[in-house]
């Protein structure tokens, strides 16, 4: 399935690749990497409320921000969440930018979509059509049944997300 001119890149439309997860469907599973040898899946997951914040880059500016604001403001939820950052990123560059000393990445978890894409894929944040893949910003909260509380496709992937809204879904189901 692939939804045309569903985002913008700086200005072009894109296509993504996958559905348009809507509030109510059941999350979708994945399968992604943190670590040479091991995986991610939905399932891997702790079943109480989870956030996931899709990032093209975490090398870009915008993409470091929204990282480092969602960790600010999920400090106060501690363990009653879990927390991802989703990239195409390889996961040694994740968890190198989540170890910088000056601004520490601890709750959100780095998992990466580089194998087969999985995520992008599944909850339709695929970008198609670039020459180097990449995902499109979004937010997702699932609850502790696996139900999609709340998404955010950013319209413009070079914009930062609600964070207001996403944390105010995630901590209506914490």
């Amino acid at each position: 399935m692939k939804r045309e001119k569903a985002v913008t890149f700086k200005g072009t439309p894109m296509t993504l690749v996958g559905p348009e997860i809507k509030v109510g469907d059941k999350a979708p599973d994945f399968k992604c990497v943190n670590g040479p040898t091991t995986t991610v899946s939905l399932s891997d997951t702790p079943a109480k409320a989870r956030l996931f914040s899709v990032v093209p880059s975490l090398d870009t500016g915008v993409c470091s921000m929204q990282t480092r604001k969602f960790e600010t403001a999920l400090a106060s939820l501690k363990d009653k969440v879990a927390s991802y950052t989703v990239s195409l990123d390889l996961p040694f560059a994740q968890k190198r930018f989540c170890a910088d000393p000056d601004h520490p990445v601890t709750l959100l978890q780095p998992i990466s979509d580089v194998h087969d894409h999985s995520f992008g894929k599944s909850y339709g944040v695929l970008l198609e059509g670039l020459a180097l893949p990449l995902l499109a910003r979004a937010v997702f909260v699932v609850d502790a049944s696996g139900v999609v509380k709340y998404v955010e496709y950013v319209s413009e992937v070079t914009n930062e997300p609600n964070y207001d809204k996403a944390v105010e879904a995630l901590k209506s189901i914490a």
